[in-house]
């Protein structure tokens, strides 16, 4: 039987992953030069990073922290894919994966705070929608 850490077993955590799995060759496809670049490369690689230390911390406030980190680096993932499509660089239906996974992910990460947090403010849920261009 194969030994995990305990962030390993997380649906999240894989999903995360997927996303860098997915991510990588579209970033392989970029000039490194651009800015949102850097900024893609670093938020994608905060998402799997954030769980597995937030998942690891032992208070629900530690842990909440991590998580939040991990949704903030989602969502600006999310923002970078749009960049690259106003840029012209990627279509609209060519980011439609990346933004799917990571609308598991940020989904996951809400659950994974409100669990941690019962006390805190929530604002009800939104349904996100990947808008065609015009």
């Amino acid at each position: 039987m194969k030994r995990q850490f305990d962030h390993e077993t997380l649906h999240v955590y894989q999903q995360s992953l997927a996303f860098i799995r997915w991510v990588t060759p579209v970033l392989d496809k970029l000039p490194k030069s651009l800015a949102v670049w850097s900024q893609l490369d670093r938020a994608s690689t905060s998402v799997p990073l954030n769980i597995a230390e937030g998942n690891g911390k032992f208070t629900p406030p530690d842990r909440c922290k991590y998580f939040d980190i991990a949704r903030g680096s989602s969502l600006e993932s999310a923002a970078a894919l749009d960049v690259l499509v106003a840029k012209g660089l990627l279509t609209e239906p060519e980011i439609v994966p990346g933004k799917e996974i990571l609308l598991g992910v940020v989904s996951m990460l809400v659950g994974l705070i409100r669990s941690n947090s019962p006390n805190r403010l929530h604002e009800e849920p939104v349904e996100y929608r990947v808008h065609a261009a015009q």
